[in-house]
């Protein structure tokens, strides 16, 4: 920490101006933010504002596995089941809403906290299948288990299952409902199964620190909090900001149901490395961060898209900012509204600067629950399309947790959940070697070509930028039509080519 003073004095004017710009609003932010207390001893709470969004949602809508979180790991080794399962009860205990469930209670839904819950691991052997059996039949297994809907009035809504496809091989398949956890969570549940396996397995009994407070507490403290002056105080920016907001209309292969749907698919995809690297340069950032700048470009990619000059994405937040949080399973993190204008004349880096003091001004404002503002708003609800945005853009600066258990390897299996829960949800995740992500789509608005182009379009755009952060939106917008007539005519070309060839083969047959 001793070079800290040096390294403040060797920040830009720009990078210094930001640095103090987040440090009266986090300071300011502490001084309000009191400690959340214990509640009353009590099984039967009220829900937070996110977990009552949920429960409505679950009320009417007819795909109830929208909101299942999939955690799917193969695990090579001397897997011990009886302390894995010790593993899973232990962290039951600790958490209470993990022993949750929802019910409505004097016409207001209300969480049920079990006193006690017993976590069984059930497993399936199919190692007595051929190899290459076993791989489909336990992606299909898996896939059938994370599709299942969760009955909210009723408990556990986390559903483990062990897929032996052999002594030293397992597929571990972990489903749980949104309304008990967020991304952050199932960071914390990994890194208890970590710990808790590692003394299990070895015949100990491992001991982790007392949480503080329970999930049940932040959601009535929650409700207490944000009432009042603190309430209107950050309504009336969100009032201010979302004033007569406008709908993005992203041109869809497909007709727009008249009610939303959840039908998904997602397409994966790498960033370059050299653009990685110089999205990731210190020395290019001017005071803004990654996200701020590939938001922007998200951003300008939507006004090439639309034309429109007035552009809204949603994001999140964790929403974590006390310390006795950060341990908890539960559901925290809440969702913004960014509201970006702009216009052709514009150059990307005004724009930068646009974007930094919009988002830094959505940060400082971001304890109102979006389930509140939607609420307190009241405005018109388009039951086609998701409240106040329908296209989201997400950084994951943290890399996924890492689950370590004694004398195994393990990996993620990459798992598609079928759903969307938006028009379009754009996730670029952080590494160390590079950026990746992906983006989920509704399938009833969108082919999987279309949103391909889209991916290409947005590595072009990308590079545009960096070459040249002083071009023009409309001269950037243009590029990017060319580059797509371009890459038509390439793909249409080798399409016609293709059937020359297979043209030529068939009539090469017919001559023999």
């Amino acid at each position: 920490m001793s070079d800290v003073p040096n390294r403040i004095a060797d920040l830009s004017p720009e990078r210094l101006a930001l640095l103090s710009k987040l440090l009266r609003q986090r300071n300011g932010a502490a001084q309000k933010r009191a400690t959340i207390p214990r509640r009353a001893e009590t099984d039967v709470c009220a829900l937070s504002f996110a977990q009552e969004r949920l429960w409505f949602t679950e009320q009417w809508t007819n795909e109830r596995a929208v909101y299942n979180i999939p955690l799917v790991l193969r695990m090579r080794g001397p897997l011990n089941l009886a302390a894995l399962e010790k593993c899973l009860n232990e962290i039951v205990r600790r958490h209470e809403v993990l022993r949750t469930s929802f019910r409505m209670l004097d016409g207001e839904p209300r969480q049920i906290i079990a006193p006690a819950l017993r976590a069984w691991l059930p497993v399936v052997d199919l190692s007595e299948l051929p190899e290459a059996e076993r791989e489909v039949e336990s992606r299909r297994l898996a896939e059938e288990q994370s599709q299942e809907p969760f009955d909210l009035s009723e408990c556990p809504l986390l559903r483990i299952l062990a897929l032996a496809l052999g002594a030293r091989e397992h597929v571990m398949v972990f489903t749980m409902h949104h309304i008990l956890c967020d991304e952050w969570s199932m960071k914390v549940l990994i890194s208890e199964v970590s710990e808790l396996y590692r003394g299990f397995s070895l015949g100990r009994s491992p001991a982790l620190p007392q949480l503080p407070i329970q999930y049940a507490d932040y959601a009535i403290w929650q409700r207490q909090w944000l009432e009042g002056a603190e309430f209107d105080r950050h309504l009336a920016y969100w009032r201010e900001q979302l004033d007569d907001l406008p709908v993005l209309n992203l041109p869809t292969d497909k007709p727009r149901p008249l009610e939303q749907t959840f039908r998904g698919a997602t397409e994966a995809f790498s960033l370059p490395l050299e653009i990685a690297h110089e999205l990731k340069d210190p020395d290019r950032q001017e005071g803004v961060t990654l996200f701020m700048t590939l938001l922007a470009a998200f951003a300008t990619l939507l006004y090439s898209y639309t034309k429109q000059s007035d552009i809204v994405v949603g994001t999140d937040v964790a929403n974590r900012n006390h310390v006795e949080t950060e341990n908890l399973i539960g559901f925290f993190s809440n969702q913004l509204v960014l509201r970006v204008r702009l216009s052709g004349e514009m150059t990307f880096r005004e724009l930068l600067e646009r974007v930094r003091e919009t988002t830094l001004d959505a940060y400082a404002h971001q304890d109102l629950s979006f389930e509140k503002l939607v609420k307190a708003l009241q405005t018109r609800r388009d039951p086609s399309r998701s409240p106040l945005f329908q296209v989201k853009f997400v950084l994951q600066n943290d890399p996924p947790a890492e689950l370590e258990l004694e004398g195994l390897t393990l990996s993620q299996i990459p798992f598609e959940n079928r759903t969307a829960k938006f028009d379009l949800l754009m996730t670029i995740i952080n590494q160390k070697q590079g950026l990746t992500g992906a983006v989920e789509y509704n399938t009833d608005l969108w082919r999987a070509a279309t949103i391909s182009r889209l991916l290409k379009n947005f590595e072009t755009l990308l590079t545009h930028v960096l070459a040249d952060p002083d071009a023009r939106l409309s001269d950037l917008k243009e590029s990017l039509h060319e580059a797509e007539q371009q890459r038509q005519l390439q793909e249409q070309e080798a399409a016609k080519n293709a059937r020359l060839k297979k043209l030529s083969s068939i009539r090469l047959s017919v001559s023999k």
